[in-house]
């Protein structure tokens, strides 16, 4: 990123009285009903949106749709790689407001969602800030050995997060914000960590290589997580079985080996080791604990599906040490941001 490019992203509002963009990344017409109901929960907002950025990701079709719908809206196309990194890449560099927020295509915010997720932007400090995600099932149901300590598999928020504001390592991506100032020194998302075209896995984990960045280059930066800002995100019913627990898992593990790869910062996986000692070990002991009390058929399909997600996700993490690639080698110039170019 170029040091004109970095000036674009320099010019925040006085503390205390933040604008924002909000940005949705869409891929496909066969979310439709859930992109009606995203930008609809927009409309209702306690605290209005300064704009509304909608990225169309490859999808001509779907881009005219939108715009004939919505007038009213910045409907664009991805301009970057396709995926998921490169339409919020997009988003922000056509945001003009001094706070990104992004809100995923298959979620609805909450009426003072918006409102909420703002407020800790009052401390300068704060750099980043996440919201809850609370999964929508819809008709369907969570499957009886499907454990809350999984939950990130459906890309909600999971048994083990906080519980009232606190500062975090990074945000989850279907709700989440960050200051437009910070991408200038920081540089954008990763498309090579994130999912994209070139794995047919549910790959993800772009926002957590983007906030170890962020903290990295950015000396005091804070990001937090405020519970009460909370998205309901839909969970198809494709999401609930086995198949895709290991495959998600799996991708998990692969995405997480890329992040250590890339992330220039000591130890990026101190989360995930403590995700692992604390919330996955206190998982088991509490399901144990009730079996030894009153066997039960579900508890013990919850210690198996607690065991079973974290195995393929070391597989997938090994898996990808093994790997002969280095997605180091290929990572877009617009990754480093202007401060470190300048270096």
């Amino acid at each position: 990123m170029t040091e004109a490019a970095q000036r674009e992203f320099e010019h925040d509002s006085p503390a205390g009285s933040p604008t924002s963009t909000v940005v949705i990344c869409v891929y496909t017409d066969a979310r439709w009903k859930l992109i009606a109901e995203a930008l609809e929960s927009l409309r209702l907002q306690t605290v209005q949106p300064t704009e509304v950025i909608v990225v169309v990701d490859h999808n001509e079709v779907l881009m005219a749709r939108l715009r004939r719908a919505y007038p009213h809206l910045t409907v664009v196309p991805n301009v970057f790689e396709r995926g998921l990194s490169g339409g919020r890449n997009t988003g922000v560099t056509r945001a003009r407001s001094d706070v990104v927020v992004f809100l995923d295509d298959d979620a609805r915010a909450h009426r003072d969602w918006l409102q909420t997720l703002l407020a800790p932007y009052r401390d300068p400090s704060v750099v980043g800030v996440g919201g809850a995600v609370v999964p929508d099932w819809g008709s369907a149901q969570p499957p009886e050995w499907f454990p809350d300590e999984f939950l990130w598999t459906v890309g909600c928020s999971y048994r083990g997060m906080p519980t009232s504001l606190a500062e975090v390592r990074n945000p989850i991506g279907a709700n989440m914000s960050f200051r437009r100032s910070a991408f200038g020194p920081v540089g954008l998302f990763d498309p090579l960590v994130g999912r994209n075209d070139d794995h047919a896995l549910p790959l993800g984990c772009e926002e957590t290589e983007f906030s170890i960045r962020l903290r990295a280059t950015l000396e005091g930066a804070r990001i937090v997580y405020e519970p009460a800002a909370v998205a309901y995100h839909n969970v198809d019913p494709s999401r609930l079985s086995w198949r895709y627990f290991r495959q998600r898992c799996f991708a998990e593990g692969i995405s997480k080996r890329r992040v250590s790869r890339v992330a220039k910062a000591p130890a990026p996986l101190r989360v995930e080791r403590g995700y692992v000692t604390r919330t996955l070990t206190t998982g088991v002991a509490h399901e144990a604990a009730a079996m030894l009390r009153r066997p039960d058929r579900v508890r013990a399909q919850r210690i198996a599906g607690l065991f079973a997600g974290f195995s393929w996700t070391v597989a997938g993490y090994l898996r990808e040490a093994w790997a002969a690639s280095d997605v180091r080698k290929s990572r877009p110039k617009y990754l480093e941001g202007a401060s470190s170019q300048n270096r």
